[in-house]
């Protein structure tokens, strides 16, 4: 199985969208089709907080 590694703008849009609504993590990496530690290491990258998984 193959891994993305790069983030297209579109995905970090996403992504950024995602978080900003709430959305958890584990959602978050099934909606972009990537492993939550990518979704995790993204966000912290970003400096970005996400919603805690409830």
């Amino acid at each position: 199985m193959s891994v993305e590694t790069s983030w297209s703008l579109d995905a970090v849009q996403s992504l950024r969208s995602m978080a900003r609504e709430g959305m958890p993590v584990s959602v978050i990496s099934l909606r972009l089709k990537r492993p939550v530690d990518a979704v995790c290491a993204k966000l912290a990258e970003l400096g970005i907080t996400a919603k805690a998984e409830v």
